[in-house]
């Protein structure tokens, strides 16, 4: 009985063994605790925030046409701020519609998944159908390996103007204390500067409608849903709408009172394109 136990404990102690040699080969993490953790996350912000007080372009909105805009400008070696409300990027991009995640471009935009390195299959002649986290997080990944400065959970709430109205940048807050009344929290944005502004901000037009509320510009509100009408239209439409302002994507409809177009996409991706083609030829005039 005792020379069986003795074999017993010989076992389990060689395999402590050969568990400890597995864990000696695994890498072992370096030493950085809590105080440097937290000095590298608020001294890289703080670098990139400084930087970016001033930009050549701020892209308001992280849907897909201002993913589009702020990645063709970046590739130009614009510098370019990406603002976004939310936590993450994408908008709609993620899903198609009715909560199903297949999105569709119509011919020429497939030519832009090509690009991005997305797969689609053809289901009717010049129709594409993509997954869209794929699609959106293949947009997302190729914005930032072109060079994007993106500020997530940052609210619009102003712009900046400059002489004869001129927009100059945008007035922005964190979203947490944008969202919370004001009886709560009293808390001063802050203005960044620009040479152009992009609304990219959808359906709301957010920059559109603060120009709007100081009585320079007037809009029509989008209008139903009319897919081969209204893509064509957005991208004709997507433009410099007042010195130092673009507008792009669902904004434009909403801008100029076009139809909707539901969840088809190739519209945003190439009135994105367009507003960066835009954006380069107005920053020539300084």
């Amino acid at each position: 009985m005792r020379a069986f136990r003795k074999i017993i404990i010989i076992i389990k102690n060689h395999e402590k063994t050969e568990k400890q040699k597995n864990c000696d080969k695994m890498p072992k993490f370096e030493s950085a605790g809590e105080k440097q953790i937290t000095r590298a996350i608020s001294e890289s912000f703080r670098d990139v925030f400084e930087e970016y007080a001033e930009s050549d372009v701020i892209v308001v909105g992280g849907g897909p046409s201002g993913l589009m805009a702020s990645r063709e400008l970046a590739k130009n070696d614009v510098k370019v701020l990406l603002i976004e409300a939310n936590n993450y990027l994408g908008g709609g991009f993620w899903l198609g519609g009715y909560l199903m995640n297949k999105l569709t471009v119509r011919d020429p935009a497939q030519s832009i998944l090509d690009e991005l390195g997305v797969p689609y299959e053809e289901p009717e002649d010049n129709l594409y159908v993509a997954t869209g986290p794929h699609a959106c997080s293949k947009l997302i990944g190729s914005a930032c390996d072109a060079g994007v400065e993106i500020l997530n959970m940052t609210k619009f709430q102003d712009v900046v103007l400059r002489r004869d109205n001129r927009v100059g940048g945008a007035v922005i807050n964190w979203t947490p204390v944008d969202a919370l009344p004001r009886e709560i929290t009293c808390v001063d944005p802050v203005g960044i500067e620009s040479k152009l502004v992009i609304d990219a901000t959808g359906h709301d037009a957010e920059v559109v409608s603060k120009m709007e509320e100081r009585g320079l510009l007037e809009t029509s509100g989008y209008g139903g849903m009319w897919v081969e009408k209204s893509e064509d239209l957005v991208v004709e439409h997507t433009d410099l709408i007042h010195p130092g302002l673009i507008v792009t994507g669902m904004a434009v409809s909403t801008t100029f009172g076009l139809p909707r177009m539901g969840p088809t996409f190739g519209s945003m991706l190439m009135s994105g394109k367009k507003a960066a083609e835009v954006a380069i030829e107005e920053l020539e005039n300084f």
